[in-house]
């Protein structure tokens, strides 16, 4: 794949020429779509706007900016990451470098916790919290819950806080620590975590759609589990007496994370799918009684 800009025309090119020529030396699997929101963003336009002026021309110090954002697209960095910015949940949000781009598998976390957990006042930690996407989508949904977001990257909590500030959502704050060092001797209705759980060997992690994310937040571990059982063996401690904790993990890993959660105690283990049918999220309440999660879940 060609990392080169597209080389502009005599004269100005008109909107549908820019897009079929940047579309052409994209990646992946949607470069249509991608060339179409760096060239909305180099023009302050939408997508639709692109749509109805496609014989429009391309003011060039516009067309400049679109070349270099299609440069830095088709040597495999993020669109989230050429932009600074991602939708979550319904959430615009800042991301760079020190965060990962948050994935649509995720809102699988936020749906099912927001229909199982508590619906009246509740305290929240969201570990591993990244841009903020989960603690930001469970404020905004609850806004008589109190979240509180951990990073062990400042520069992530810092990602965080402006998200925050984005979203006008004042029931979330966000600190930097090592998991749950923030929080200790404090105690939770619910704990969330996306953590890294991908094996620290795993060619994909050189491959072209994640080289360019901090590996931290990605990998951990021979097996890819390390941090979510530090995440999980940690919980009991910071949950009152039938607390929630949910945690993201790989497709292949649902066995041996709810095997997790029964060792640490948890009780009415349960591990929910995302939309592709993957297991995506597993979950356990402390103490017994707890009611089953769903119809859609599989037995630990």
């Amino acid at each position: 794949m060609s990392v080169s800009a597209p080389v502009k025309q005599a004269g100005s090119l008109a909107v549908r020429a820019a897009l079929e020529q940047g579309a052409s030396r994209l990646p992946g699997d949607s470069p249509r779509l991608d060339a179409e929101l760096l060239l909305a963003h180099a023009l302050g336009r939408t997508r639709a706007w692109l749509l109805a002026h496609a014989a429009d021309p391309v003011p060039a110090d516009s067309y400049d900016a679109y070349a270099a954002m299609l440069t830095r697209r088709a040597a495999g960095e993020p669109v989230a990451y050429v932009l600074g910015r991602a939708a979550f949940w319904s959430l615009d949000l800042d991301v760079n470098a020190a965060t990962l781009v948050p994935r649509p598998d995720t809102e699988t976390l936020v749906e099912q916790v927001l229909a199982h957990a508590p619906a009246a006042t509740a305290r929240v930690l969201d570990l591993g919290t990244g841009s903020g996407a989960i603690a930001l989508a469970l404020a905004r949904e609850r806004p008589d819950w109190q979240v509180l977001g951990v990073d062990i990257d400042p520069a992530a909590v810092e990602v965080a806080m402006r998200n925050a500030q984005r979203n006008a959502i004042a029931n979330a704050r966000f600190v930097a620590g090592d998991w749950y060092g923030p929080a200790v001797g404090m105690q939770f209705e619910l704990i969330v975590s996306n953590p890294p759980y991908i094996c620290a060997d795993d060619p994909c992690l050189q491959g072209i759609g994640l080289r360019h994310e901090p590996l931290s937040a990605l990998a951990s571990g021979a097996d890819g589990l390390d941090a979510l059982r530090a995440v999980v063996q940690g919980a009991p401690v910071h949950l009152v007496p039938g607390g929630l904790i949910a945690c993201e993990h790989g497709a292949e890993q649902g066995a041996a994370v709810r095997a997790s959660f029964e060792q640490a105690g948890f009780s009415s283990v349960c591990t929910w799918r995302d939309l592709s049918g993957h297991e995506r999220v597993t979950a356990g309440w402390l103490g017994a009684g707890a009611e089953r999660a769903s119809e859609d879940l599989h037995d630990g």
